[in-house]
């Protein structure tokens, strides 16, 4: 241990005695003890509202706290665990990665990530593939290829990335710029430049957008986080045609949609367009850090041996994962399987809240699913987890389901009964509430 930080090991224990034992300076003692107040006594920075429960172990659609209560999952750790919790065949696989090679440097050949590469090139229509750990990560890669094929390989100072509002790419400062949502962006200022937002579906304000500068356009399939909402297929191919003939590339945003969520391998391919770059990470490697870029062939040009790298994007034992993954997938043809039980989902869903005025809408694609209520909903996820059944918002009126890809119909049965018994209790409790107050 480095002499400094022993010195800060000895000054942290000193401090802790002096406040046990009363001897401390008392504005110190107040400052320590309200900054342990409120985070709970955590040494965590306190970036998350968590809930109080604390999930230990899991298993396929089941998850455990340390107070041994199962709750049914529909959130999948927010679309990861796609495959279940600590699905046979990953595990398997993971294990024996570990018991071999955790880690080596990117300057050398890694077979597993080869592999992985290959798989996800078969089972898509890109060409290549640059790993990293996270949707932020793929996606700030992604501006970055957009940006460097215009300005070494084509020789154009084209740089600007065009997105839509509502829209949500990560929490890098060049990823939350291009989010299409304010709230993401309070503090961060400034802002890097080169990013313009427009409204989703208004194709004139697309094109008015569209300058000199303009690189590429940057678009989610479903705009999960920003309420679930699909994005109109006809709109999505007049995008297309239109970066074609500007000359800018396409990126699709597939971090949540991707890897069978929405009933095919990527969103994208149920909208008949082939876009230049793509993104992909949560269910990539069924709850490891990982997270990809897959792209055209023409764009390799741009990534050359330098130009952009990750330390641990594509370690062995995350690439072993995205290998499982995959192979699972075709095995026991996920894709297919979730188109079916999305409309399983749907169907139960639109039978159980159809008498139900406090449901508006109910959409989604595949196990994406959004229910769009008449009134903020987070009371709801909280009475969920006490009736041991979890499930998350996007947006403030909109309940989202994520279950894992492979739900059972008695799983979707037990959640959509629990979750219309939630939304009846709390209904009848509000409408009590307004004739008292009358």
């Amino acid at each position: 241990m480095s002499r400094l930080a022993h010195s800060r090991l000895q000054d942290s224990t000193a401090s802790t005695d002096s406040i046990a034992n009363g001897t401390a300076p008392a504005g110190k003692v107040k400052d320590q003890a309200a900054y342990a107040a409120e985070a709970g006594g955590s040494a965590l920075l306190q970036t998350y509202a968590r809930y109080p429960v604390n999930l230990v172990r899991g298993h396929g659609s089941w998850l455990w706290d340390d107070q041994g209560n199962r709750y049914l999952d529909f959130m999948s750790g927010l679309a990861v665990t796609n495959l279940g919790h600590a699905p046979e065949k990953v595990k398997e696989k993971v294990k024996a990665q570990l018991d071999t090679l955790w880690h080596v440097s990117n300057l050398f050949g890694i077979p597993q990530q080869e592999q992985a590469a290959r798989l996800l090139t078969q089972v898509t229509g890109a060409d290549a593939v640059f790993f990293c750990n996270s949707g932020a990560e793929a996606n700030e890669a992604a501006i970055k290829l957009a940006r460097r094929y215009h300005q070494k390989v084509k020789g154009e100072e084209r740089y600007e990335v065009i997105t839509f509002e509502q829209s949500f790419h990560g929490r890098t400062l060049a990823t939350l710029t291009a989010t299409g949502q304010q709230k993401v962006k309070d503090g961060f200022l400034p802002l890097p430049a080169g990013f313009v937002t427009v409204p989703l579906h208004d194709l004139e304000a697309l094109k008015a957008a569209i300058g000199p500068h303009s690189a590429a356009v940057m678009l989610e399939m479903v705009l999960a986080e920003g309420g679930v909402y699909p994005v109109d297929k006809e709109f999505v191919q007049q995008v297309a045609a239109l970066c074609k003939q500007e000359g800018l590339l396409l990126i699709i945003d597939e971090v949540q949609t991707g890897m069978g969520r929405t009933g095919s391998w990527f969103a994208h391919q149920q909208y008949g367009i082939e876009p230049d770059i793509f993104t992909s990470a949560k269910g990539i490697a069924s709850g490891l850090p990982a997270g990809a870029l897959l792209a055209k062939g023409y764009l390799r040009e741009a990534f050359t041996a330098g130009t952009h790298a990750s330390t641990f994007g594509g370690n062995p034992v995350s690439a072993a994962a995205i290998v499982a993954t995959i192979e699972t997938m075709l095995e026991e043809q996920i894709p297919e399987r979730v188109k079916e039980m999305g409309e399983y989902l749907q169907q139960r869903l639109r039978e159980a809240f159809a008498d139900q005025p406090f449901v508006k809408e109910i959409r989604g694609l595949g196990l994406l699913i959004g229910i769009e209520c008449a009134a903020p909903v987070v009371e709801l996820v909280t009475a969920g987890q006490k009736n041991k059944l979890l499930f998350v918002t996007a947006g403030p009126n909109v309940i989202r389901l994520l279950p894992n890809l492979k739900v059972s119909k008695e799983e979707i049965d037990q959640a959509v009964d629990t979750l219309a018994a939630l939304i009846n209790t709390h209904t009848a409790a509000s409408s009590a509430e307004k004739e008292e107050n009358q």
